[in-house]
């Protein structure tokens, strides 16, 4: 049986083995699938028998259709991949992916009968849908920046590999009370907002200098958010897999209640209190010890050997700016390079964001050809990779800093040039109501009405940071109760509304946004939030941004200005 390698680092690794789902046997899974699918469509299967086997497949029905989602391993991607996806998007789903956020990639429309085949093609170039969904370890996010952030501390990218192997071959996978979701970083800067996992993990040293993991568990952001809390401050390397281990024996034990909202890993911890989770966990892991899932250092070596880097003599490990750019260069070349250019810790390199969010597209969206294009500049501008980020935009991981000029100019052509990183622009939102069953906001609607309303670049980058996300209802797929300006549907007296929300943060000291009360017709949105700007350049001091201002002011002048909005709308008459 062919076995399926994960995709190889960007960086000149040295020539180990690449890494294999050794004990996955996927292509039997695909074909045990196929004759399900088979089955199913004949009539030899019925929906309730065969919806757990699309699930474990992360096959979706959605209004009228499907979808299908697939599984980034450390949300990097290669040429070949990318070349894949475009043609799967072009032959068998509607024309486009949709960027998650949390490193995967979705399909919209294949046909069910088709889904086998496209698993089928993706695993020919290390791709999957295997767990995405279902009641399981879904996926493990990690920072999107690892190994090439000049604030790393120590490479997240070993220890996810460990992990996603780990869950795929778990008794327990798709047993669990609920999805698990894990985030794991190394670096200072916290790009995966840690307390919004089940289950985050951050690299860290003790006081001896010796590695480990400092664990935090019960984040979630659908029903009832809350943020995760730290259960120990360290727990030493070789141990990793066994406290995960009795963090999930507990969580299966006692996590499982009748209504299945309430029976994530936050509400276990809600009921149990940190203190006693603690103690059940530490109970279960004493039994564990030591014991077979141990990690030992051999399997850290090679779970890490696609990630060495081989010694050129122009490496240089250093953090470092990129250079100042050369006179005559075009404002908008200017403009790009500031906002959407980061410093590479390899002098003479650079990352880039190749921002999804232009006016008349959805955020996160791609089509054939943008894939194909987006390849071509893997291959040639950065050692065949890009990466998914948490913002549903992508990163080319390793230019040469005299390509940038070139580099602009064609992905410019392409429409990811935006230059609005980390503003305004730069929105988050889940595909809503116009996929989604759940959904009772048109996200990508509302999205690209606020994008019309604050098109103007320049009013952009003078209001300068801003989070903003849009999520179709309570199940925050987009993030939006992480936000500084966070909006969710709703649906009330049978109309879609849509509640605003205020002062969230993601990262390292994420925060909760709180909703602001009253709710608004699609069409009032974008007014409603240019209120809440307009108080902020009003009242803001200098250099300080929205999210700094909202602490300082507290969030009552912003619910009053999104109260007076509401009460100056016109009121319609629900429909019968």
């Amino acid at each position: 049986m062919a076995r399926i390698p994960h995709p190889r680092d960007e960086s000149r690794v040295s020539h180990a083995p690449e890494r294999r789902h050794e004990p996955l046997r996927l292509l039997e899974h695909i074909t045990r699938f196929r004759d399900q699918t088979q089955a199913y469509l004949n009539g030899d299967l019925s929906e309730e028998a065969f919806r757990p086997l699309r699930l474990l497949h992360g096959l979706y029905r959605l209004r009228e259709t499907t979808m299908l989602r697939v599984a980034v391993p450390q949300g990097r991607l290669s040429s070949e991949p990318l070349r894949r996806l475009a043609r799967i998007a072009r032959e068998y789903a509607l024309g486009e992916v949709h960027l998650t956020t949390r490193q995967t990639i979705q399909f919209t429309g294949p046909a069910i009968g088709a889904v086998p085949q496209i698993l089928a093609e993706l695993a020919e170039v290390g791709l999957s849908s295997f767990l995405t969904s279902g009641n399981g370890i879904r996926g493990i996010v990690v920072d999107p920046l690892a190994g090439l952030a000049a604030d790393e501390l120590e490479d997240p990218r070993p220890w996810h590999a460990i992990l996603d192997q780990w869950r795929l071959t778990h008794p327990l996978m798709g047993q669990l009370p609920r999805k698990f979701k894990i985030g794991i970083h190394g670096a200072r800067t916290d790009r995966v907002t840690l307390a919004a996992q089940d289950l985050g993990l951050e690299l860290v040293r003790d006081a001896r200098g010796e590695l480990g993991f400092r664990v935090l568990v019960g984040g979630g952001l659908g029903r009832g958010p809350r943020l995760a809390q730290e259960l120990t401050p360290f727990v030493h390397w070789p141990h990793l897999l066994t406290w995960i281990e009795a963090i999930l024996r507990v969580y299966a034990r006692d996590g499982r209640q009748p209504d299945p909202y309430k029976s994530r890993l936050k509400n276990l911890v809600q009921r149990l209190g940190l203190v006693e989770f603690r103690a059940q966990v530490e109970s279960e892991w004493a039994h564990l010890r030591d014991g077979p899932a141990t990690l030992t250092k051999a399997q850290v070596e090679r779970a890490a050997r696609p990630f060495v880097e081989a010694p050129t003599d122009d490496t240089v490990f250093a953090a470092t700016t990129v250079p100042a750019p050369a006179p005559n260069e075009p404002p908008e070349y200017l403009l790009w390079r500031h906002q959407n250019v980061q410093p590479h810790k390899r002098a003479g390199h650079a990352i880039v964001t190749l921002s999804t969010k232009r006016l008349g597209t959805a955020p996160g969206n791609l089509s054939p050809e943008q894939l194909e294009r987006i390849a071509d500049w893997a291959a040639t501008e950065s050692r065949d990779a890009v990466r998914l980020t948490p913002n549903q935009n992508l990163v080319l991981t390793q230019v040469r800093e005299d390509r940038l000029f070139a580099l602009w100019e064609d992905v410019r052509a392409f429409g990811l040039d935006g230059p609005n990183r980390g503003l305004l622009t730069d929105l988050v939102a889940c595909p809503g109501a116009r996929e989604c069953d759940l959904a009772h906001g048109d996200s990508l609607g509302l999205a690209a009405a606020i994008q019309a309303r604050f098109a103007d670049a320049d009013d952009v980058r003078d209001i300068g940071p801003l989070d903003l996300r849009i999520s179709g209802c309570v199940n925050a797929c987009a993030h939006h109760n992480l936000a500084a300006i966070g909006i969710r549907g709703l649906r009330k007296q049978g109309e879609s509304r849509y509640q605003i929300l205020i002062g969230g943060r993601s990262g390292r000291e994420a925060r909760l946004a709180e909703p602001l009360g009253p709710s608004f017709a699609a069409d009032e949105v974008p007014e409603a939030v240019a209120g809440l700007i307009a108080l902020y350049r009003r009242h803001r001091q200098t250099g300080e941004t929205f999210d700094a201002a909202v602490q300082r002011l507290g969030a009552e002048p912003f619910r009053t200005i999104v109260t007076r909005a509401a009460d100056a709308a016109p009121q319609e008459t629900p429909h019968d």
